[in-house]
């Protein structure tokens, strides 16, 4: 997936207000080098730790609203801190990682610069985050929110059951009925049933 550098004076347009420097302190003291990714459907940011390099390196998806790409890139840099502390010795989304993630966003909802609805979320969950924003549903939800709205765009949750939705790639699916924590949903050309978390945004056909 293509990606670009960001010049860091540039990096305050992806930025809520007044976190731009302790954004910037960080990358500093971390040499991060990091860049803005295309939209990415499976991850929202990702993190690869310098080898034989002075860099380490972050890339998060370029089209998230301002307070998405600020937790997405946190989350990147609490990996980076803690494979600086213990190296490849420990997992991904360890013990380790949530201690260290949760300092972090601390920091940052000290400064009163998220909406009340997500600093609540973040603060529900700070001391046991999840592993990627897009599996924490709730605050995937709120954070939804705030994302410029796209017409004839829904989430999969917010569509009456039988309604009918388009992927990016242009498959058509029907809504079907939830199972636990997803819906089964048909897919018109094949009639396989694939499963759709309720946050996952889609196309309305015939909007």
């Amino acid at each position: 997936m293509p990606k670009k550098e960001v010049p860091l004076p540039q990096l305050a347009q992806y930025l809520p207000e007044n976190t731009y420097e302790p954004v910037i302190a960080f990358l500093n003291f971390y040499k991060v080098h990091l860049t803005i990714a295309k939209s990415r459907n499976s991850v929202l940011g990702d993190y690869r730790h310098s080898v034989d390099t002075k860099h380490h390196r972050i890339s998060v998806n370029g089209n998230l609203n301002k307070y998405a790409f600020l937790i997405t890139l946190l989350h990147e840099l609490a990996h980076l801190i803690t494979f600086e502390k213990y190296g490849n010795k420990i997992q991904a989304h360890g013990k380790e990682w949530k201690t260290i993630y949760g300092q972090v966003l601390a920091q940052f909802i000290e400064k009163k610069i998220f909406p009340t609805d997500i600093e609540y979320e973040l603060l529900r969950t700070l001391h046991n985050p999840g592993a990627s924003t897009c599996s924490e549903e709730s605050l995937q939800r709120i954070l939804y929110k705030y994302d410029p709205k796209k017409e004839g765009h829904s989430l999969v949750e917010d569509l009456p059951e039988g309604a009918f939705f388009r992927l990016k790639d242009g498959r058509v699916f029907q809504k079907g009925k939830r199972r636990t924590k997803r819906y089964s949903c048909l897919e018109v050309s094949t009639n396989k049933t694939y499963l759709f978390s309720p946050v996952y945004e889609v196309m309305i056909v015939g909007s």
